[in-house]
C-alpha cells in the first residue's frame, strides 16, 4: 500500500470507527487505537545507529506530542538492537522492528523519517540513500565525513525537497536563540570575534591489534562506504573516532561542530578565507590514539571576523570556567553562552544580564541528550509537517561542519589553508585539495546530483 493510500485508509478508518467500544470493529485495543487515531499526521520513524547517542532520542520518540511511530531500530551490532528494544519497551507500548541492514529499512515505502545516528563515515551516505528513497532525515553531527559530502547533502536536499536537519541542538535552545538574536540586534555592538572551546578527560585507549570482529557485528556493513580493511580490536565501539580517518573526524568533527556552529551563528559568517592550526597528541603518547588530542585553530573571515577553537580532548582543565561553550566579543561588550544559558557583559566586564537555563542537556558526558535535543528533534518533526520553521537547515549544518573539516585538513597537511571566502574551497595547496573528498569502496561512490 502506498503512503498516500495508507494515510487515506487510516483516515477513513478512524472516521468510520468513531464511537466504537474499546474493542471496535477493527479489533484494536483502546491503547492500540489511540496510536492510529490521527495517523494522517503521524510520522513513521526509523533509527539507524543505536550506540551512545541513542539516549537523545528516547524522549522525543516516546512523547505523545511528537506523534510518531517508531517502526525500526537498526544497527550493525545485534546486541545494540536488543538493548535499544529493551530500553524503548519502558517508554512505548509497542514493539518496533529490529533490522540489521539499513538498506532494507530504507526500502520500506511506509517509512517517513530516518534518524541517522551512525558513525561519521555513514552520516552523508546514509542521508543521501534515504533522500533518494523519499525519506526526511535527522542526521547527527558532523553531517559529513569530508567537505565534498557536505556540498552533496545540500544539493540532494534541494533535489528531493525533503527536510534534513543536523544534530546541532543548541540551535533549538531558547536561551541561545534569545542571546544570538540580541547580538544580531547590537546588544554588544559589532561582534568581531568568537572563542569556542571544549575540555574533556578522555583516558587511554587500547592499541589496535588484528582480531576477529566481535560476535554479532556485521563488519562489512559497518565499513559501508569506507575502503575495506581487516578488523582490529577495539575499533567498532566508539574508538573508531580515534583510530585514523577511515571512519571518524577526530574531536573537532566529534564536538567542535557544536561550538563552532554557535560561533558562526553569532558572527553571521559562512566560509573562512584563512585557516591556521596548531595541534598534536600530548597525552598517553604510546596508546592507540592516532591523531591529535589537543588543537588550537583560527578561522579568519573576509569581513575581518575571527573564530578561534580551543579543543582539549584529554585535559579537563576548564580554561574558561566551563567544560564547553562559546565567548563572543563585540565592540561594546561580550557574551558567554553554553548549554546552560548565557551571561552578557558590558565593555568594562560588568555583568549586565544572566540567563541561567534549566536545561538538562549533557555537556561532555558520552552520549549526551536532554531537553535541548528533544526540542531540536521535535522541531524537525514539526518542520516536516509544516507547522514550524526549521531552527537549523542542513545548509547551516554543512557550513559549520566544513570548519571542522578545514581544521582537520590543515592539521593533516601541516599547512595554513587559504580558502575562497565564497564557498570555502582550498586555493593554495594541492595536498590539501586532495582531502576535499575521500576514497570510497567500489560501489559506494556518491551518486550524481
Amino acid at each position: 500500500m502506498s503512503k498516500s493510500n495508507r494515510r487515506e485508509f487510516l483516515k477513513k478508518s478512524s472516521v468510520a470507527t468513531l464511537g466504537v467500544s474499546a474493542l471496535g470493529a477493527a479489533g484494536f485495543s483502546a491503547k492500540s487505537y489511540s496510536r492510529i487515531l490521527g495517523a494522517n499526521e503521524r510520522l513513521n520513524v526509523a533509527i539507524a545507529g543505536l550506540g551512545r547517542r541513542l539516549g537523545a532520542f528516547y524522549e522525543p520518540i516516546s512523547l505523545e506530542s511528537s506523534n510518531v511511530n517508531l517502526m525500526y531500530l537498526c544497527d550493525v551490532m545485534d546486541s545494540q538492537m536488543t538493548k535499544a528494544a529493551e530500553n524503548f519497551s519502558k517508554r512505548i507500548s509497542y514493539q518496533p522492528k529490529l533490522e540489521g541492514n539499513i538498506m532494507k529499512v530504507l526500502e520500506d515505502k511506509d517509512l517517513d523519517v530516518l534518524i541517522n545516528a551512525t558513525p561519521d563515515h555513514w552520516h552523508a551516505p546514509g542521508t543521501w540513500l534515504a533522500l533518494e528513497r523519499g525519506k526526511h532525515v535527522y542526521v547527527e553531527k558532523p553531517c559529513s565525513h569530508n567537505p565534498r559530502e557536505g556540498e552533496l547533502l545540500i544539493a540532494f536536499q534541494k533535489k528531493f525537497n525533503k527536510v534534513v536537519q543536523m544534530g546541532n541542538q543548541q540551535r533549538s535552545s531558547p536561551e541561545s536563540r534569545e542571546i544570538i538574536s540580541a547580538i544580531h540586534n547590537g546588544a554588544i555592538g559589532k561582534a568581531y570575534k568568537a572563542v569556542a572551546f571544549y575540555s574533556n578527560q578522555r583516558g587511554e585507549v587500547v592499541n589496535p591489534s588484528p582480531s576477529a570482529p566481535p560476535a554479532g557485528l556485521n563488519w562489512d556493513l559497518f565499513q559501508g562506504p569506507a575502503p575495506r580493511k581487516s578488523y582490529q580490536h577495539d575499533t567498532w565501539d566508539y574508538n573508531w573516532h580515534w583510530y585514523g580517518w577511515d571512519y571518524g573526524t577526530a574531536e573537532t568533527g566529534n564536538n567542535a561542530t557544536h561550538e563552532l556552529d554557535v560561533a558562526r551563528w553569532a558572527l553571521q559568517v559562512d566560509f573562512p578565507s584563512k585557516v591556521t592550526v596548531d595541534a598534536g597528541k600530548y597525552h598517553f603518547v604510546e596508546d592507540g590514539w592516532t591523531m591529535y588530542d589537543t588543537m588550537e585553530a583560527s578561522f579568519k573571515f573576509a569581513n575581518g571576523s575571527t573564530i578561534q577553537w580551543d579543543g582539549k580532548s584529554r585535559n579537563g582543565y576548564n580554561t574558561y570556567g566551563a567544560d564547553r561553550g562559546t565567548i563572543i566579543y563585540g565592540s561594546e561588550g561580550s557574551v558567554f553562552v553554553n548549554r546552560n544559558g548565557y551571561k552578557q557583559f558590558d565593555r568594562g566586564g560588568k555583568l549586565v544580564k544572566d540567563s541561567s537555563s534549566a536545561s538538562n542537556e549533557a555537556g561532555t558526558a558520552l552520549g549526551g541528550g536532554g531537553d535541548m535535543s528533544t526540542t531540536h528533534v521535535q522541531n524537525f518533526f514539526n518542520a516536516i509537517r509544516g507547522t514550524e520553521k526549521q531552527n537549523s537547515t542542513i545548509e547551516e549544518g554543512a557550513v559549520s561542519t566544513l570548519l571542522c573539516h578545514l581544521a582537520n585538513i590543515s592539521y593533516r597537511t601541516g599547512e595554513t589553508l587559504e580558502c575562497d571566502s565564497s564557498n570555502g574551497h582550498i586555493t593554495n595547496s594541492s595536498k590539501a585539495k586532495a582531502l576535499w573528498t575521500r576514497e570510497y569502496e567500489k560501489g559506494w561512490e556518491p551518486p550524481k546530483v
